[in-house]
């Protein structure tokens, strides 16, 4: 079944495997599911037991529904360490993340000596047009007061709301006597997965932050872009990119491939194989490609970068990616809540598990890091608790790989949200564009030998 068809099946935007799979696990288990009932009823007879109890003897009242979340949550940190419950204001939570855009004023904010603060407004929205600026401290919204006690999420819930209604926010400034108030619109905020520029003639870069409904669309107005500014080389940036959404990962890598190669494809626990194709023709056929990662790059991330490298299409730059082979399913509950459990592995056109190994760069280039961080280990798939093994042999099919470690670079390396601004301090960008450079000027060169050996 090809990802076009997949599509129209997909359970929910955020879900990552199809309702079809999900229904043969259903026909093929449903015999050992009746055949354990006694003892599930019995387990839930212990768990109901258990509820009694504590309601009648705990030493102060309890409310059932926290002690229903604490269960719930209890038994899926029984399994991997990508499964888990999420209480309503979480799932809320992320699906705004994979749609890319919500109702809001466009700040990103954070806690500093228990105060919510300002850390940046994004640019173009409400909070930026206003005047909000970077290090205040947001004291009211509306007629809410902002205590130590108020949470992050809770504070995020007040500023959010439908585009077009009003929120009032009370802020304090370094330097300014008195406290500021700001009557501010809510507008419809878009978080930004896809960033793109020229870094120097003819080679494109294009940066993808995580994998969203958008995503996709993005990333090919910015090719198209590019290739306007007379692009003949690019740089696809997923250095710190945690992951997202399944299709939007297929999505973006048919953009790079021929319509038919099979992208990644993933198996559940009944061991059927899901493929998923290439349904569009690329526009970028024939210009090199180099793609950058590291530790931090994951999930889908490596479902792009092991696809482009398995077919030969991009030559991969870097360090080891973070190793996170598994599919999680998005399943909501009556009140509002969501399961997010780990359904199926996937693996790589060749048959690669990234699963605890990662993606090995063609490449090996490390970061030359500040002395105050370059002795932090860092965290991959490996390292969680309750990781899943990888069934596989973990260095089957693995490239090559040339070290080209810059001096200076420390054997252990640690994920920063956002690569160094200037080119010349990044060393794994720099590398990329001399090896983009070294084959623009082979190619230059190859016409000119091929004629001066036929004159001989």
């Amino acid at each position: 079944m090809t990802f076009s068809k997949r599509a129209r099946i997909t359970f929910l935007a955020m879900i990552i495997l199809s309702i079809f799979s999900m229904s043969i696990f259903v026909e093929r288990d449903l015999e050992g599911k009746v055949s354990s009932e006694s003892d599930s009823y019995e387990d839930l007879k212990l768990f109901s037991e258990v509820l009694s109890t504590l309601q009648r003897n705990y030493v102060e009242p309890v409310k059932s529904k926290e002690l229903m979340y604490g269960a719930v949550k209890g038994m899926l940190n029984t399994l991997d360490a990508h499964s888990a419950f999420m209480p309503p204001e979480v799932y809320r939570e992320m699906q705004v993340d994979t749609k890319g855009e919500f109702g809001g004023l466009g700040l990103q904010i954070g806690t500093k000596e228990n105060r919510l603060v300002v850390i940046a407004p994004i640019e173009g929205t409400p909070a930026e047009l206003a005047g909000v600026k970077a290090g205040d401290i947001i004291l009211k919204v509306d007629d809410k007061v902002l205590t130590k006690e108020t949470s992050l999420m809770d504070a995020v819930n007040k500023m959010r709301g439908e585009k077009g209604t009003k929120v009032i926010l009370t802020i304090q400034r370094d330097q300014v006597p008195n406290p500021l108030v700001f009557e501010l619109v809510r507008d419809i905020i878009r978080i930004q997965s896809v960033k793109s520029k020229v870094l120097e003639p003819g080679i494109g870069y294009i940066r993808l932050t995580q994998f969203q409904e958008q995503t996709a669309r993005d990333l090919s107005k910015a090719i198209s872009s590019l290739r306007e500014n007379n692009m003949h080389s690019l740089i696809l940036d997923l250095r710190n990119n945690p992951g997202g959404l399944l299709t939007s990962a297929v999505e973006v890598t048919e953009q790079f491939l021929e319509s038919g190669k099979l992208i990644v494809f993933i198996k559940g626990r009944d061991g059927k194989r899901d493929e998923y194709l290439a349904s569009n023709s690329s526009a970028l056929k024939e210009i090199p490609i180099i793609v950058l990662v590291n530790e931090g790059s994951a999930s889908a991330s490596e479902i792009v970068s092991g696809a482009l490298q398995d077919w030969g299409r991009a030559m991969v730059v870097g360090t080891q990616t973070f190793g996170k082979g598994s599919v999680q399913t998005i399943l909501p509950l009556s009140d509002g809540s969501a399961l997010r459990l780990t359904t199926a592995k996937y693996y790589t056109p060749k048959g690669r598990s990234i699963q605890n190994t990662g993606i090995d760069p063609d490449i090996l280039v490390k970061p030359i890091l500040p002395k105050e961080v370059k002795n932090t280990p860092i965290l991959r798939e490996k390292d969680l608790d309750r990781h899943l093994e990888n069934e596989l042999r973990p260095d089957a099919d693995k490239p090559d790989q040339v070290d080209l470690a810059p001096q200076g670079s420390s054997d252990e390396i640690i994920g920063i949200n956002e690569p160094p601004q200037d080119k010349e301090e990044d060393a794994q960008l720099q590398k990329a564009i001399d090896l983009l450079k070294s084959w623009r000027i082979f190619k230059d060169l190859s016409p000119k030998l091929t004629a001066q050996q036929s004159v001989r």
